[in-house]
């Protein structure tokens, strides 16, 4: 699927996602909109936005919590990121990336100047 690996990581190995305190949510449906993951689901019984597919989330993506107007989205502590990011040797797969992108990053300094 699409979200299924971080790096090569398979997702469900790191637990990073986002949970609702429904006491706080004030049910704008923010987060459902803003998330280009589908992270988020509306309940519109209950007036709540609710996760449905916590894996999808983007691994030390914070961006629906950041804009919560309610304070209503809380995320694990970062350091379970960046222990992943050690064990899984993430920095590697990172160079190889920008090994193989060397010629568009290139290309787009020359094209958009070095600013």
């Amino acid at each position: 699927m699409q979200f299924d690996t971080w790096f090569g990581v398979p997702r469900k190995k790191i637990p990073w996602y986002p949970k609702i305190d429904s006491a706080k949510c004030i049910g704008c449906g923010l987060c459902v909109a803003i998330c280009g993951r589908n992270v988020y689901s509306y309940d519109f019984a209950d007036r709540k936005s609710v996760v449905i597919r916590p894996y999808n989330c983007l691994v030390g993506c914070t961006t629906c919590s950041n804009l919560c107007p309610s304070g209503a989205i809380e995320f694990p502590d970062i350091g379970i990121v960046k222990e992943a990011i050690r064990e899984y040797g993430i920095f590697k797969v990172v160079k190889e990336i920008l090994k193989e992108r060397v010629e568009e990053f290139v290309k787009n300094a020359e094209k958009y100047g070095k600013d």
